[in-house]
């Protein structure tokens, strides 16, 4: 199996439109802060010195999301992250947001990594694509995503 990141997020007043429930952008607001608590813990990778001093960035080019249950004002709910797969310049990954056994919403990203100085697709840098190894899913993982 392959490792995951986890991260708890409280939702918050700001998270919430007048229904009192997530106003479904901010999701991926959440999703973004993820992925750069994911650099910078899981992969050991300084994303602000990524983006600020390396120049490397790391837009979203491909998005899927599917919201199951509302998330209200008050209820913290668990963001999973999981490599779906890793290119040459490409990171695909799955965020679910869950809470109490359900599901409230899952992100299918694709992940392209860019120069910021001419905003165009790189390959992965080494020390990211061999922090990444550890995440990447295993052969018995998809089969079990196929079947």
């Amino acid at each position: 199996m392959n490792l995951s990141f986890e991260r708890p997020v409280r939702i918050r007043f700001s998270h919430c439109d007048p229904a009192g429930i997530v106003f479904f952008p901010q999701y991926l607001v959440m999703t973004n802060a993820l992925v750069e608590d994911w650099f910078n813990e899981g992969l050991q990778i300084d994303y602000a010195h990524m983006i600020a001093q390396r120049r490397v960035g790391l837009p979203i080019v491909k998005l899927d999301c599917e919201f199951s249950r509302p998330s209200q004002m008050g209820e913290t709910i668990t963001l999973t992250l999981d490599v779906s797969a890793i290119g040459r310049r490409s990171i695909s990954i799955e965020i679910v947001g869950h809470c109490n056994g359900e599901t409230r919403f899952r992100a299918k990203q694709v992940l392209v990594t860019t120069s910021l100085e001419s905003n165009t697709s790189i390959e992965l840098p080494t020390d990211i694509a061999s922090a990444l190894a550890r995440f990447a899913p295993q052969p018995d993982s998809i089969e079990a995503h196929r079947s």
